[in-house]
C-alpha cells in the first residue's frame, strides 16, 4: 500500500492504539472505535513556501500532509475551490470580513468530493472490487462517481427524500441504487444488513473509513492560504454528520503545529431547528448528543438526528472557541436568496444555514465588527433549485 512518508498509520481515538493501515482499514479492531490518521510531523519539512511554489489545482497539492501520495490517488481534481469575497453581506452582519468557500465548485458539486477521493482512494490500494456507503444524497453521488473513476462498482444506500439529482447521477455514474423509505438512518439500517450480506464490500462510510475527516481537513488549509495565512475568526459549518468540521479543526491544529499559522479558527456548527442534535448538547454543555426524535425541516443533507461522532464535533467546538447556532428553515432559505441576489454566489439549500447561522450570531453579538467570518457553501445551489424556486415563489414569472 503506497503511503506518504510522515503517515504513521492509524490511531483510535477512543483507545489509543496505533494500527498499520492494511491492519485498521476501517473501526478500530480492538474497540470499535473511530480511527484517525496519524503521522510523524518532526518528519516533515513543509513551509507556506512549500505550497505556494505549487499550481493551486487540487487538494492532492498538501499531499505531504495527506496519507497518500498525490499520484496514487483516485482523483478529479477536486478541491482547490474559490474563497469569494461577501463584501455585502459583511456589511449587513455588521463584521469586518464574510468570504464563501465555494464547494460547490467541485466535480459532482459538494464538497462530499474531498472525502470521496480520499476514501475510495484507500479502496482502491487495499485491492477493493465494491464499495458501500449509505448517505443523506450528496456522498452518494459522489461515491459513484469515484468508483467509476477508479473502476469499482458501488453500492449507494440513500433515503427516499434525497434530491433528484443525487438519486439520478449516483445511477447515470452506473452505482448500485438502493432507496429506503424515510430518512438517512433507514437507508443506514438497509445499508448494514447489505454490508453484512456482502462483508467483501468497502465501506466507505462516514467515520467507519478514517480517510472521509481526513481529506476534508484540505478545505482548512485552503482557506488559511487563500488569506494569505491570515487565521478567520469564525468558519461557519453546515452540519449534519460534523466530517467536515472535525477535518478542518484537525488541519488547523497540525498548520499552528507546524509553525504556519498562528492560533485557531472557532468552529461554529450550523444546524436547522428542525434538526439539532449537535446544537443542543452544546447549548446543554453536554459531551455526547442525544438523538433528536422528530426531523422537521426541508434541509435534508444536514437531517442527521444521531452523529456517531458528536464527542470530536464538540470536542472541536470547545477546543477552537467556537459554538453552535440552529435557526429555521426560513431564515435558511433567506438567506440563500439573499446570498444569491447580494453576492451571486449560489448556496445549496441546506449549505446556507452556514449564512443565516451568521446572521443570528452577528446580531447576538458573537461575531465582531472586526471579525473575518468563512462561510462554507458545501454544495452547489442547482442542488436544490426546485426548493430555492420555490421559495420565491411567483417572482420573475416561471
Amino acid at each position: 500500500m503506497r503511503t506518504t512518508d510522515a503517515f504513521e498509520g492509524l490511531s483510535c481515538v477512543d483507545c489509543g492504539e496505533l494500527f498499520d493501515p492494511e491492519e485498521g482499514t476501517h473501526r478500530c479492531p480492538d474497540c470499535g472505535g473511530i480511527l484517525d490518521p496519524s503521522y510523524d510531523y518532526d518528519a516533515l519539512e513543509v513551509s507556506r513556501e512549500t505550497f505556494e511554489s505549487r499550481p493551486f489545482d487540487s487538494l492532492w497539492r498538501y499531499e505531504e500532509l495527506l496519507p497518500f501520495p498525490r499520484d496514487a490517488a483516485v482523483t478529479m481534481d477536486e478541491g482547490a475551490t474559490a474563497l469569494v469575497e461577501a463584501p455585502e453581506l459583511a456589511e449587513q452582519m455588521g463584521v469586518g470580513r464574510v468570504l464563501i468557500k465555494d464547494e460547490g465548485r467541485n466535480p459532482t458539486g459538494t464538497f462530499k468530493d474531498r472525502g470521496q477521493t480520499g476514501a475510495v482512494t484507500a479502496a482502491a490500494l487495499h485491492g477493493a472490487t465494491d464499495i458501500a456507503l449509505n448517505s443523506a444524497g450528496n456522498a452518494g453521488q459522489a461515491a459513484a462517481a469515484y468508483a467509476a473513476r477508479a473502476g469499482l462498482d458501488a453500492h449507494v444506500f440513500l433515503p427516499d427524500r434525497a434530491g433528484y439529482v443525487t438519486k439520478a447521477m449516483t445511477v447515470v455514474h452506473g452505482g448500485d441504487l438502493h432507496v429506503a423509505e424515510g430518512e438517512i438512518t433507514d437507508a443506514g439500517a438497509a445499508y448494514a444488513d447489505a454490508i453484512a450480506e456482502h462483508p467483501e464490500w468497502y465501506s466507505t462510510k462516514t467515520f467507519v473509513t478514517p480517510y472521509r475527516h481526513e481529506v476534508k481537513k484540505t478545505m482548512l488549509y485552503e482557506t488559511v492560504e487563500q488569506l494569505d495565512w491570515e487565521v478567520p475568526d469564525a468558519v461557519l459549518y453546515p452540519t449534519g454528520g460534523g466530517v467536515g468540521l472535525v477535518g478542518m479543526h484537525k488541519g488547523a491544529k497540525e498548520l499552528r503545529d507546524l509553525g504556519l499559522i498562528d492560533g485557531l479558527p472557532g468552529m461554529y456548527a450550523a444546524q436547522s431547528t428542525g434538526c439539532a442534535p449537535v446544537v443542543r448538547a452544546w447549548e446543554e454543555g453536554k459531551e455526547v448528543h442525544e438523538a433528536w426524535e422528530e426531523i422537521d425541516t426541508v434541509a435534508g443533507g444536514i437531517a442527521v438526528p444521531d452523529p456517531g461522532a458528536s464527542p470530536l464535533v464538540l470536542d472541536a467546538i470547545e477546543e477552537s472557541g467556537g459554538g453552535a447556532v440552529a435557526t429555521s428553515d426560513e431564515a435558511m432559505l433567506d438567506a440563500a436568496v439573499e446570498v444569491a441576489r447580494t453576492e451571486g454566489v449560489e448556496m445549496g439549500a441546506p449549505c446556507a444555514i452556514a449564512a443565516s447561522g451568521a446572521f443570528e450570531l452577528a446580531a447576538a453579538g458573537e461575531l465582531g465588527a472586526d471579525d473575518t467570518v468563512v462561510l462554507l457553501n458545501t454544495g452547489a445551489g442547482n442542488k436544490d433549485d426546485d426548493l430555492l424556486r420555490g421559495h420565491v415563489g411567483d417572482e420573475g414569472g416561471a
